[in-house]
């Protein structure tokens, strides 16, 4: 950490506990039984990055998923379904968030669209009493507002520019390969936070 001021955090995988699994489960279970190669399609027709980087609205996206579930499939049941990704955030990693404000500018990252943050914001007040993830973090970017993903380079020359933050000090936490490749291409610190390690492990050594 010698050189250290910025820390710019993943969110999925490294704050909060994901598992893709249970949103195929989901989607299987509305009757859509080939959701993985659906998801895989959709990839490939980028339906899903073009969510993640706002190009199609929530609902746009919610029309193009019920063409492929039994009729009288609610848009309720598709959102449950694709949140059902989403778990929890362990307290401790939040309580080490506040602890790092205090030491570094902490900045969020994250490949996300609006129904995930929607979910995730009312998951965090309900469980823990905090409105948002902005209270954790001095600028939070999602995917979906500033119109790049990970590891597209936009997506981190964005922070660094309007933050004034120089890379070498900066450090990048992910727990994608490609993503890290992309923050080191421009220079900046990483760590890529494999399982089972967690952030508490990484910075319990600093």
């Amino acid at each position: 950490m010698q050189g250290i001021k910025h820390i710019i955090f993943d969110l999925g995988g490294v704050i909060l506990n994901i598992n893709y699994q249970l949103t195929s489960q989901a989607f299987k279970a509305l009757g859509a039984q080939n959701f993985d190669e659906l998801y895989n399609q959709f990839h490939a027709n980028a339906l899903f990055e073009d969510l993640e980087t706002g190009r199609v609205t929530p609902e746009e996206f919610l029309d193009k998923i019920k063409e492929h579930l039994p009729g009288g499939t609610t848009e309720q049941q598709i959102i449950d379904a694709w949140n059902a990704m989403l778990l929890d955030f362990p307290v401790a990693r939040l309580q080490l968030l506040q602890q790092l404000r205090n030491h570094y500018d902490l900045f969020l990252l994250s490949n996300t669209n609006a129904i995930h943050l929607e979910a995730l914001n009312k998951q965090l007040e309900k469980e823990r009493g905090i409105p948002s993830l902005a209270a954790f973090f001095d600028r939070s970017y999602y995917s979906h507002l500033i119109g790049y993903r990970k590891p597209e380079k936009e997506s981190y020359q964005v922070i660094l520019d309007e933050n004034g933050l120089k890379p070498e000090h900066t450090l990048f936490i992910d727990d994608t390969l490609p993503n890290i490749d992309g923050a080191t291409a421009l220079g900046i610190q990483t760590i890529h936070l494999q399982a089972p390690k967690t952030i508490l492990d990484v910075f319990r050594k600093n």
